[in-house]
């Protein structure tokens, strides 16, 4: 059985924030951003998921395939961040899609945010961060996101996209990033 929550030797509960949300939703700009502004140390999901498919030498989109079609691989990047949610010495914010169910599920006190973002904005942030047609940004997201309810939904019974576990969802498409973190630092300086 996991503890409610872990308390480091300063007395701190860590990790103090999740962020999840869609592909393309600005999670990794909003956790840069908090993480400069506090001095907080973060663990991206997204980031162990692009590092993986480097490291086998497949696209995001083949790494998904993959992620699909063997849950053990899926299930081994989960635990990763469930585990240093548990640490007393892990990151203050973290990052993946499932990130605030894992917090939820684990019982951690924390701020557990979803950025909801429209996916026309969504497609357009993943055109400026990879240089891919709007078109292939658009049907590359449907996928991932198609593929990631199924995946999700077989493998633990979860829908990320229900809010259920999230302390805070933030309609971010009319924000630029400034404004998301600005609401978010606001978030966390009410929850001290």
């Amino acid at each position: 059985m996991f503890a409610k929550y872990v308390v480091t030797s300063g007395g701190e509960t860590l990790p103090r924030i999740t962020i999840s949300g869609h592909p393309g939703s600005g999670t990794s700009t909003l956790v840069d951003g908090i993480c400069n502004a506090r001095g907080w140390s973060s663990l991206n999901g997204g980031q162990i998921f692009r590092d993986e498919a480097k490291n086998r030498d497949m696209s995001l989109a083949e790494f998904g395939d993959l992620c699909a079609n063997d849950f053990s691989v899926d299930k081994s990047l989960d635990e990763i961040l469930k585990f240093n949610m548990l640490k007393s010495d892990g990151p203050e914010v973290m990052e993946s899609r499932l990130s605030g169910w894992w917090a939820h599920l684990l019982e951690l006190d924390c701020v557990r945010v979803w950025l909801d973002v429209s996916e026309e904005v969504r497609a357009q942030r993943v055109v400026n961060r990879e240089g891919i047609s709007l078109e292939e940004a658009l049907s590359g997201n449907r996928k991932r996101s198609d593929i990631d309810l199924a995946r999700y939904q077989e493998m633990y019974g979860l829908n990320p996209e229900d809010t259920t576990p999230y302390t805070h969802v933030i309609e971010a498409s009319n924000l630029d990033s400034a404004g998301v973190l600005n609401t978010v630092l606001e978030i966390l300086e009410g929850n001290e």
